[in-house]
């Protein structure tokens, strides 16, 4: 039996978590409302003020749905509750990040600035001008979009420039050492 799979999900107080036909399992809460559509073959039933995910079969593919299955939902009922954030660090001489109503314009050493918008459901705040935070109720989009951000200049080894996350390590390694 799947360790993940078989716990309960708990539904706090103010949420609320619908299940249609097929599998779309719907879920309100405080900050908002997420939908999504979950593999069929699961069965998703709300006891009391508890999810409860289980699988049909012993098949390898059902295992693995199974655990799957549950942790999108635990998801769903935490990011409508408390919300995810990504909190990213820009580093580097003249590397800067500036923000202007949903507009996100990076300055990473590229003879043009970089111009992100924030997409549906998303918010990137600025704390000073070399550190963003994402937001959002989706972890999915949120990993995503911070993802991106992170992209546009990836941390070299050698001083470290670059868009970290802020938990990130980078592995730094010793330059070029002078003829003797």
């Amino acid at each position: 039996m799947s360790r993940i799979g078989r716990m309960p999900i708990a539904i706090p107080a103010g949420v609320t978590v619908d299940i249609a036909e097929n599998n779309k399992v719907t879920v309100k809460g405080p900050k908002g409302t997420l939908e999504r559509v979950l593999p069929a073959e699961m069965n998703i039933k709300i006891e009391g003020s508890e999810v409860i995910v289980t699988r049909p079969s012993e098949l390898k593919k059902m295992k693995s749905l199974h655990g799957l299955t549950r942790t999108l939902i635990a998801n769903m009922v935490t990011g409508v509750t408390a919300g995810y954030e990504k909190v990213l660090e820009v580093n580097g001489v003249g590397y800067k990040a500036a923000k202007q109503g949903k507009t996100l314009t990076l300055s990473l050493g590229y003879s043009h600035p970089v111009v992100m918008e924030d997409p549906e459901g998303i918010e990137s705040v600025l704390e000073g001008q070399n550190k963003i935070i994402v937001k959002g109720i989706d972890k999915e989009k949120v990993g995503q979009y911070a993802a991106n951000i992170r992209e546009k200049r990836t941390p070299e080894p050698y001083k470290g420039k670059g868009i970290k996350y802020a938990d990130e390590v980078i592995r730094r390694k010793v330059g070029k050492t002078g003829k003797k």
